[in-house]
C-alpha cells in the first residue's frame, strides 16, 4: 500500500499531517506526532504582534486600523503563553529539526510585510523545510475596499517568496467575493501552495459580565465540505498545491479531501480531542479503507472528485443549490 504523497516539493509517508497546535511547542511532543504517522508538522505560529519591526510598520498598522483600541493590548498571547516569541521560537525551529526526521513547516501569522520577509529568512536559516504564511485579517475599516485587502495579501506573499528559497505555502480564510480569481493571482504572485482554509474563531459574549470574551470551539466534520468544494474546483487549475485543513477528523475526511484533489490533509482539532496517538489510528483506517476498496495507493485516488473528473461538475456550482434545496423533505411532527 503506497501512502505517499508530494506537497511543496517535499516527500511525504502519508498525506497525514500536523497542523499547527500547542503540541508543536514541544519537542517530545513533534517527536511522539512522528512516532504516531505525522508525514509533517506545521509547528506554531509566530505571530506579528511579537515580532519587533524596525521599521515601525507595524505601529503604523495598529495605529490605523479601526480596531485598535488601547484595551487591544490584553489579546495578544504573552511569549510564555501559546508563543514563544521570535528567538525562542527560532531556536525551537533548530531543535525540532535536529529531533525528528519529517519535514518541519515554519509559520508566520499576520498582516504587514514588515517582520516577515525577516523572520521568513530567519525560519530558513534555522531549518525550515517551508514557510506557511497565516494570514488572519479582519479588515474592520469602512472604507477599505476588498480589492486592497486582496493587494496586501499578493505584496505580502510575493516578498515573502522573493526573499527565501525554500516553499511558501499560504493559508487562507474562505470569505473573498472572488475566490477563484484570488487563488490565481496568488499563483502568479509565487504562492507555491494553498491551505483551505484558515478558521475564524469568532468571540462571545457573557451576559453576566456583559463582556466580549475569547471561546475556542474545536472543529468537526461538518466542517470539512467547504474545503472539499474549493479543492474539488480548483484541482489541477492552478500550479501550487492544495492542502485541507478544518474538518479532518477520520480516515475518510482524509480520503475525501485526497479525491477532491488536495496533496495532503491537516489535523489539529482530532488531535487535541483525542490525543496524539489516535493519528495512528487514522492511518490504520485509511489503509483499511484503501484496501477494502482496492487502491493501490494515494497517488490513485487524488482528484478522481474533483470538477474534472466528476461525471456532473455542477455539483459544485449554483445547479448543486437548487438540487440540495429540493432534495430535502419534511418529516411528519409527532402531535
Amino acid at each position: 500500500m503506497d501512502l505517499s504523497t508530494g506537497y511543496l516539493g517535499l516527500k511525504l509517508r502519508s498525506p497525514l499531517v500536523a497542523s499547527s497546535s500547542p503540541f508543536c511547542k514541544d519537542v517530545g511532543n513533534v517527536l511522539r506526532l512522528e512516532d504516531s504517522g505525522a508525514s509533517a508538522v506545521v509547528l506554531h505560529s509566530l505571530f506579528e504582534e511579537q515580532i519587533q519591526v524596525e521599521s515601525g510598520e507595524l505601529d503604523r498598522f495598529l495605529t490605523e486600523t479601526a480596531d485598535s483600541y488601547g484595551e487591544a493590548v490584553s489579546y495578544f498571547p504573552e511569549m510564555t503563553s501559546y508563543n514563544l516569541g521570535p528567538e525562542p521560537y527560532l531556536n525551537h525551529l533548530r531543535k525540532v529539526k535536529e529531533s525528528v526526521d519529517i519535514p518541519v513547516i515554519g509559520s508566520l501569522n499576520g498582516v504587514s510585510t514588515g517582520g516577515w520577509i525577516r523572520y521568513a529568512q530567519m525560519m530558513e536559516q534555522a531549518g525550515a523545510d517551508a514557510i506557511e504564511l497565516n494570514i488572519y485579517y479582519l479588515p474592520t475599516e469602512l472604507e477599505m475596499p476588498s480589492g486592497k485587502v486582496e493587494e496586501m495579501y499578493f505584496d505580502l506573499v510575493s516578498h515573502v517568496k522573493a526573499s527565501v528559497r525554500i516553499p511558501v505555502s499560504v493559508k487562507l480564510g474562505p470569505f473573498f467575493t472572488a475566490f477563484a480569481h484570488l487563488a490565481t493571482r496568488l499563483d502568479a504572485a509565487g504562492a507555491d501552495g494553498l491551505v483551505l482554509f484558515n478558521r475564524f474563531y469568532q468571540p462571545d459574549f457573557d451576559l453576566e459580565a456583559l463582556e466580549v470574551v475569547p471561546n475556542l470551539v474545536l472543529s468537526d466534520s461538518q466542517e470539512l465540505r467547504l474545503r472539499l468544494h474549493w479543492a474539488a474546483l480548483l484541482y489541477n487549475r492552478i500550479r501550487p498545491d492544495i492542502a485541507i485543513t478544518g474538518g479532518v477528523h477520520t480516515a475518510e475526511d482524509a480520503v475525501k479531501g485526497v479525491m477532491a484533489g488536495a496533496r495532503c490533509t491537516m489535523m489539529t482539532s482530532a488531535l487535541l480531542r483525542h490525543g496524539i496517538p489516535y493519528l495512528a489510528k487514522v492511518e490504520e483506517d485509511l489503509i483499511d479503507w484503501m484496501e477494502e476498496h482496492e487502491y493501490e495507493s494515494i497517488g490513485q485516488m487524488r482528484g478522481s472528485m474533483s470538477s474534472q473528473s466528476v461525471a456532473e461538475p455542477a455539483a459544485f456550482e449554483r445547479a448543486n443549490y437548487m438540487k440540495v434545496l429540493s432534495s430535502y423533505s419534511l418529516k411528519p411532527v409527532a402531535r
